[in-house]
């Protein structure tokens, strides 16, 4: 089966050992919102099929159910080598439509509130080398008044420009792999007038931290510091200013190598 949406769905923030989990799930309805009662994560396979990352009321999906959907459920068992369990396991989901409860092999992951903002679990201590289930419980209720709904249609048709609803996964769910010392996050300011780029951000363990600038291929600049832990600050100065206009993207390339772990970035 063709993985729908195969490209890496972070490009500004790319690491080489990842894994596009898209494609056939497991899923089930939950009318009665008790999948968490009954522990529904712990029983096995489900009834159902779907194509994530497409929600239940898309065609797309397989399932185009457009009725109300207070919860719902989602199952995959994947496979993992003693490699990729070697260190740090994060599991991402683009987003998910409302409330959602993770659970990785029976036990409680994570949750998280809010159906448009990407969101990262970490999944190291759950997972082994080998066979390993990721079980998603996707609750919501744009009727209820307490979460925000955007232009999803309160009523069961679409009317006005309000539109048929979006439940459960609609955007990539993917797995990184990567070092027990690595890169956490980064932020970057410019300075256009020194030509000057200011990188901040935060390092999981200690060692030298190398970043490189290109622009089209050609080198433009490189800074390595040396950090212990925690947060750091380093600035590149640019052979080469090129800004951007409108109609014209200009975009450096941005490598990050801490250790073991290799970040692109732009």
């Amino acid at each position: 089966m063709t993985i729908p949406r195969p490209e890496h769905p972070n490009p500004q923030w790319e690491r080489k050992n990842w894994r596009n989990l898209n494609g056939e799930w497991e899923f089930d309805f939950d009318f009665g919102k008790s999948a968490r009662e009954k522990e529904l994560y712990k029983n096995g396979a489900l009834s159902k099929k779907i194509t994530v990352p497409f929600c239940p009321e898309s065609r797309l999906s397989g399932i185009g159910y457009t009725d109300f959907m207070p919860s719902v459920c989602y199952r995959k068992v994947i496979t993992l080598s003693k490699e990729e369990v070697a260190g740090k396991v994060f599991l991402h989901f683009g987003a998910v439509d409302f409330h959602s409860y993770i659970y990785v092999n029976g036990k409680s992951a994570d949750e998280h509130i809010g159906g448009y903002a990407s969101f990262r679990v970490d999944i190291t201590t759950l997972v082994k080398a080998g066979e390993n289930e990721i079980f998603v419980i996707a609750e919501d209720d744009v009727r209820s008044g307490h979460q925000p709904g955007g232009k999803q249609s309160k009523k069961y048709s679409s009317y006005g420009c309000s539109y048929t609803r979006t439940t459960g996964i609609w955007q990539t769910v993917w797995l990184e792999f990567v070092p027990r010392a690595y890169i956490k996050s980064v932020k970057y300011y410019p300075n256009i007038t020194n030509g000057t780029l200011t990188v901040t951000g935060e390092v999981e363990g200690g060692g030298e931290l190398t970043l490189c600038s290109s622009y089209e291929g050609k080198p433009t600049g490189s800074a390595v510091i040396h950090v212990n832990g925690g947060f750091f600050t380093a600035q590149l100065s640019l052979s080469e200013v090129h800004l951007w206009e409108i109609g014209h993207g200009r975009l450096y390339d941005l490598e990050l190598k801490f250790g073991e772990d290799t970040v692109k970035s732009y």
